[in-house]
C-alpha cells in the first residue's frame, strides 16, 4: 500500500489547518530563536570586580592634545565671564537704587558731575588766560615777510591745491 504524501506547500490559500498551524509554530520560533549577530557590535567583560582591595591598573590612552593658546583662551574666557558678572551686578545694584528716582535723588547722584565739569572749566579757562598773557613777539633786526601761493591742478575734474 502506497501512501501518498501531500506536498507542502506556503501559499496560505492552499494550507490546512494543521498546516497553517505548523508554519506558525515554525515562524514564531524562528523570530524568537537567539542567534549571535554575524559581526559583534559590543563587548560585555563579565568577569567579577573584586569587592575591596587593588584593581589591576586598566590602560586608558588618552590622544586629546589641547594646544596651549587654547587652555590660555579657556582661563582668560572664564576670567572675563566672571569679571564681566561682577560689573553686571554692579550695575544691578545701582540701577536698583535708581529704580525711586526723586529729585533729590537726581540732584545727589548729578553733583560730582557736575563739580568735576565746573572745576574743569575754571582749569581750562586759566590755562587759557596764561596763554594768551604770555605771547609776546620781540623782533631784532629786519623783518622780511614773503607769501607765496602756487595754485596747481592735474587729472580730470581735479581740485586747486593752494599752496601744496
Amino acid at each position: 500500500m502506497t501512501t501518498e504524501v501531500e506536498p507542502v506547500t506556503t501559499d496560505p490559500k492552499h494550507l490546512t489547518d494543521s498546516e497553517a498551524s505548523a508554519e506558525a509554530r515554525r515562524l514564531i520560533a524562528e523570530a524568537y530563536r537567539p542567534e549571535a549577530p554575524a559581526t559583534p557590535t559590543s563587548f560585555r567583560d563579565d568577569t567579577p570586580v573584586p569587592a575591596y582591595g587593588t584593581t589591576p591598573p586598566v590602560p586608558q590612552p588618552d590622544s586629546r592634545i589641547v594646544p596651549q593658546w587654547a587652555a590660555g583662551v579657556a582661563v582668560a574666557s572664564i576670567g572675563v565671564g566672571a569679571g564681566i558678572t561682577g560689573l553686571g551686578c554692579g550695575a544691578w545694584l545701582i540701577l536698583q537704587g535708581l529704580a525711586s528716582v526723586t529729585l533729590t535723588g537726581v540732584l545727589a547722584v548729578t553733583l560730582p558731575f557736575a563739580g568735576i565739569a565746573a572745576a574743569a572749566t575754571a582749569i581750562g579757562s586759566a590755562f587759557a588766560r596764561i596763554r594768551r598773557a604770555s605771547t609776546t613777539n620781540v623782533y631784532k633786526g629786519t623783518v622780511v615777510q614773503r607769501t607765496e601761493v602756487t595754485a596747481t591742478s592735474r587729472g580730470f575734474l581735479s581740485r586747486a591745491k593752494a599752496g601744496r
